[in-house]
């Protein structure tokens, strides 16, 4: 009886050591949250390079697949060195333009401002109107406004009126000149004192007045 529990302690020593740490299976014993932690830090993602593309959204391509890399680039060619894309020439946009969209590989105008704006005031395309009387403006397609300013005459007087609502002076009291300080009317003669007799230039109503001396009439009277 003695001799078996004596055998018995020796199995006891001997089982441990034939148990190798490769024996035991690591499935079976789950790890602690510290340890899962270091091994999602260590995860190895598969390197892609010449063999594939990839774009913002992580999709791959084939080598020599066309694709888009993100929502509004141009378009690409995977090859081995990389993405190659297409570097168009956009269309210039509109400096007037309100609303620019980028969806694509070039950015479009989606709206361009319909009317014209002038001195504060907003007008339709194509409208004409007059902001002041001396000039006729119409706005154009382009959102820009065209004005022509009118060229007045030279008055035939020296004393011309502004009408309201009216663009060039007019002569109320028809043509005349100055003779001295004294408006005298065009086309007829007319005595400025008594020894000058004056009348205006033909055609040159800015230019003073044409007078020639006469007998006087306090000399007559001595």
């Amino acid at each position: 009886m003695a001799l078996r529990i004596h055998e018995a302690w020796i199995l006891l020593f001997v089982i441990p050591a034939l148990v190798t740490p490769a024996a035991i299976n690591h499935e079976d014993y789950p790890a602690d949250e510290g340890d899962q932690t270091s091994s999602n830090d260590n995860l190895i993602f598969d390197d892609y390079r010449g063999k594939g593309c990839v774009d913002d959204s992580g999709f791959v391509y084939k080598l020599g697949e066309r694709f888009f890399p993100g929502h509004s680039n141009c378009p690409c060619v995977c090859t081995e060195d990389g993405p190659v894309c297409d570097q168009p020439e956009c269309p210039k946009i509109h400096p007037k333009c309100t609303k620019v969209e980028h969806n694509g590989c070039c950015p479009e105008c989606k709206e361009v401002r319909n009317f014209c704006e002038y001195h504060g005031k907003n007008y339709k395309i194509l409208e004409e109107f007059k902001p002041s009387p001396c000039e006729w403006c119409r706005c154009e397609p382009s959102n820009e406004v065209h004005c022509v300013v009118a060229d007045c005459a030279v008055p035939e007087c020296v004393n011309p009126v502004y009408e309201p609502e009216q663009c060039c002076p007019v002569c109320k009291n028809g043509p005349n000149c100055f003779a001295g300080t004294t408006i005298i009317p065009a086309g007829i003669e007319v005595k400025v004192d008594d020894c000058n007799i004056c009348h205006c230039h033909n055609g040159d109503w800015w230019k003073p007045a044409q007078c020639s001396k006469r007998e006087c009439q306090g000399k007559q009277a001595l």
